[in-house]
């Protein structure tokens, strides 16, 4: 005989609108038939006065069906959860804890996490940490059956839910949301993951929790995100759903996909969750990849193979990028990297403020590998370079600026493609072109014009010297060296009058600032460059 389902409820941000909600429950259950529990995520008590709350307080109202409900996400709502482990708030309303496992008599498994992220010390009352997520994964995930969790309970939404997903609407899931919640979502694997705080209602397609091929057929995720209880624009506050607790059912119809499944949105994320450190996507395996920490001032590092992953039986053996002859301080897994000025990963590149900038927003894009000159990269390497070229332009456009791209092969070890952002006031791109011909005429340097969609593997042999200007428009300009060539000409075409106006920053060497004033700027980039990154989207 199969398993009766159980018939749940799921609330968004109830505001102390009790009424409103309870007359709601109300009228679903006299025309659908009754519930066994009430799900509350989000601020379940709002600012307005306690008189409506004191009636279910004091019992002369009562809650028609049993109603679970998250801890505060302000200090303001703190003093109603008397009891962090838990407590009845009020006939029929329960209050869960700061976090745990409710295992109902059903089997029903619901784990809970209350109130918003925090990664200061000391940890309001009203948020939770590392350590609060850590502990909660820790305690469910060490079983040996493990397998994942019936339902998750959060108010916050997890950061990049939306990935790989529909549209997610006004809510912009990379920049909202909690990176400790997505890394909990990720391990726990709920069938049911709730939030809410946004004032948006949001049901994403199903994402599978598994790597098709890699690994056996494991149950999907539904995430919904509900809106404000009572709000004007009539979003969806209630959700009414049906569940078989996961320990009852059939191994094969647990595992069935839905037709619309999706990707997982957080095995590629850009940003794992508890630790604040990427997570690594299952093809990215090179052994020469490393991922950083941006958001710490000294970066860290592991292999991208992860922590905790184990080897497959059939093990993909990747291409090794070429390795350097001896220390290079550009290779990302070199030691010798100032990895404080790394300020974004990709899967073949990365990008790093130049030390000594012309300009607070100089970059370089340097491969992960050792090569030593564009002429030398593989095809996907390439690919990943014209990618960030393509990206810094629409960057550096939405701040009023023209990027200038130069390459100097030319005692040189490791490839560095310097990127130079000029406002648009300053000049226009004929007077950039015009002052790189002149100076280089001027120091008898032949400077050829190419064409526009050629490429430089085209024109460059393997090994030969060479230098190489690229504009927004993108025109280049091309120089073969023979012989000595002034290793700083690039920068000094830039800093002169007739471009940036800043002769005396010609020398990188004489515009050297303290790590921390660099570790001030690589933040500041980081931040602004975050809605352009590519990474996260991959």
């Amino acid at each position: 005989m199969a398993q009766k389902p159980l018939r749940l409820l799921a609330c968004g941000d109830v505001e102390g609108k009790f009424d409103v909600l309870f007359n709601r429950v109300r009228a679903i259950q006299k025309k659908s038939g009754s519930f066994d529990l009430l799900l509350c995520v989000g601020n379940f008590f709002g600012c307005t006065p306690d008189t409506e709350w004191e009636e279910y307080k004091t019992g002369i109202k009562k809650a028609p069906i049993q109603t679970y409900v998250l801890g505060a996400n302000n200090q303001e709502t703190v003093k109603y959860f008397e009891d962090a482990n838990g407590c009845e708030l009020a006939e029929n309303i329960t209050y869960l804890g700061r976090k745990g496992t409710f295992t109902g008599s059903s089997g029903l498994q619901i784990v809970y996490l209350s109130g918003t992220e925090s990664l200061n010390e000391p940890i309001p009352d009203y948020s939770f940490s590392p350590q609060d997520v850590s502990s909660l994964k820790t305690m469910l995930c060490s079983a040996s059956q493990f397998k994942g969790v019936d339902i998750l309970l959060t108010s916050p939404w997890p950061k990049y839910v939306g990935n790989f997903g529909n549209a997610s609407g006004e809510v912009d899931t990379k920049k909202c949301g909690s990176a400790l919640v997505s890394g909990l979502a990720a391990g726990l694997k709920p069938r049911y993951h709730f939030a809410a705080l946004e004032k948006s209602y949001y049901e994403r397609l199903p994402y599978r929790n598994h790597v098709v091929l890699q690994e056996n057929t494991q149950h999907a995720t539904r995430f919904i995100a509900l809106a404000n209880v009572g709000n004007p624009e009539k979003k969806k506050y209630l959700y009414a759903f049906s569940i078989v607790p996961m320990k009852l059912m059939d191994a094969a119809e647990l595992v069935k996909q839905p037709p619309d499944v999706t990707e997982n949105p957080y095995r590629k994320s850009g940003k794992e969750a508890s630790i604040g450190k990427q997570i690594p996507a299952p093809e990215e395996q090179s052994t020469c990849q490393f991922f950083f920490d941006l958001n710490e001032k000294q970066g860290k590092k592991r292999s991208s193979m992860g922590r905790d992953s184990k080897p497959s039986r059939h093990p993909k053996q990747p291409r090794k990028p070429p390795q350097p002859p001896g220390p290079c301080w550009f290779c990302l897994a070199s030691p010798e990297v100032e990895k404080h000025l790394v300020v974004n990963i990709g899967t073949h590149c990365y990008l790093a403020l130049a030390k000594g900038g012309l300009s607070d927003d100089h970059v370089l894009i340097l491969p992960i590998g050792h090569y030593q000159s564009v002429v030398e990269l593989s095809a996907e390497v390439v690919e990943e370079v014209e990618k960030y070229k393509a990206t810094l332009r629409r960057f550096f456009k939405s701040r009023g600026k023209r990027c200038v791209l130069f390459e100097r092969n030319y005692k040189s070890h490791h490839l560095q493609l310097q990127v130079i952002p000029v406002p648009l006031n300053c000049c226009a791109t004929d007077d950039i072109k015009d002052a790189f011909i002149t100076q280089a005429q001027e120091q008898q340097i032949e400077l050829l014009e190419i064409p526009e969609h050629s490429n430089i593997k085209q024109i460059a042999q393997p090994g030969a010297a060479y230098f190489y200007v690229e504009l927004d428009t993108g025109e280049k300009l091309f120089h073969k060296i023979k012989r000595n060539f002034p290793l700083q000409f690039g920068r000094e075409v830039l800093a002169s009058e007739a471009i940036l106006n800043i002769p005396e920053k010609s020398d990188w060497r004489q515009c050297q600032i303290s790590k921390d004033e660099e570790e001030t700027l690589a933040c500041r980039f980081r931040k602004d460059f975050e809605p352009f990154d590519f990474t996260l989207d991959d």
